[in-house]
């Protein structure tokens, strides 16, 4: 059994994760660094979304805690919980005709009560966080209308209209173009620089991982192979170790960060 991690306000202290009989994860113990912008890594079915869905409550381990601000995530009261913690799920459907400024209102659901309805304060936030999103001069359009990147953009507004510290993406680039998936990590990587929010996101593409991440963490077969800065622990032995991918890593001309090259089949014929 692993030590559990005490740093951080988002922490999995030995949980057991599975889907009926099948485990996923067993004895795993990780923390969110504060202040960063966590990357989880890993090949497919090696538990990265379903560590994820454990830190949002999606899914209650079989043992284990899983740790918000120390208290136990399950016994937390739903909106105090999305007061406190933000979800971008792999995949969002809207209600029909729902316009881009209504579905990013629904972001302030958490703080309206019996004594406190929409206010100005509402008001001004929705509007804040359809800027920080561009997606404000589209306030009045159909989100099924809307294109890919456009729809991801609208659902990430009204996440961070709950004004959460904490906000976990299951995800977020996934269907998306190149260009599109630059310009959503763009905008995460400014919501954790600029407003100091704690962002936990699970991604495929490596290279992007390892240019956006404060902190990576890389996963296979439900476990923790590694975990830290991604210019410390990106190398070509735990690229191949976790992906079984021989490759070569150098450094990306434009940041700095770790690139991983894959290495060509030996028998591949060389183009001039």
């Amino acid at each position: 059994m692993s030590t559990a991690p005490t740093a951080g306000r988002l922490v999995a202290d030995d949980v057991s994760l599975r889907y009926g009989e099948r485990a996923i994860a067993t004895d795993l113990s990780v923390a969110v660094p504060d202040g960063s912008f966590t990357v989880i890594v890993g090949p497919n079915a090696c538990g990265k979304s379903t560590l994820l869905r454990a830190f949002a409550r999606l899914l209650k381990p079989s043992a284990g805690r899983v740790l918000l601000d120390g208290e136990q995530i399950g016994g937390l009261p739903s909106k105090e919980l999305a007061r406190r913690l933000g979800l971008l799920p792999q995949s969002s459907t809207a209600p029909d005709g729902i316009t881009v400024a209504d579905l990013v209102a629904r972001g302030r659901y958490p703080h309206q009560g019996l004594f406190r309805q929409w206010s100005r304060e509402d008001e001004r936030v929705v509007a804040e966080s359809m800027a920080a999103t561009d997606v404000a001069a589209l306030a009045d359009r159909y989100v099924d209308e809307l294109s890919g990147g456009q729809r991801q953009r609208v659902w990430l507004a009204m996440a961070i209209a709950q004004q959460t510290s904490l906000l976990l993406l299951d995800e977020p680039t996934t269907f998306l173009d190149i260009a599109h998936q630059i310009e959503v990590l763009d905008l995460c990587a400014r919501l954790h620089q600029e407003q100091g929010r704690t962002l936990v996101a699970v991604l495929h593409d490596l290279n992007q991982a390892a240019r956006y991440a404060t902190h990576l963490i890389a996963m296979r077969d439900g476990a923790v192979v590694a975990e830290g800065p991604p210019s410390e622990i990106v190398t070509a032995e735990l690229v191949e170790r976790v992906f079984d991918l021989p490759c070569q890593v150098i450094e990306d001309p434009q940041t700095g960060t770790p690139l991983v090259v894959p290495m060509a089949p030996k028998h591949a014929a060389v183009r001039r």
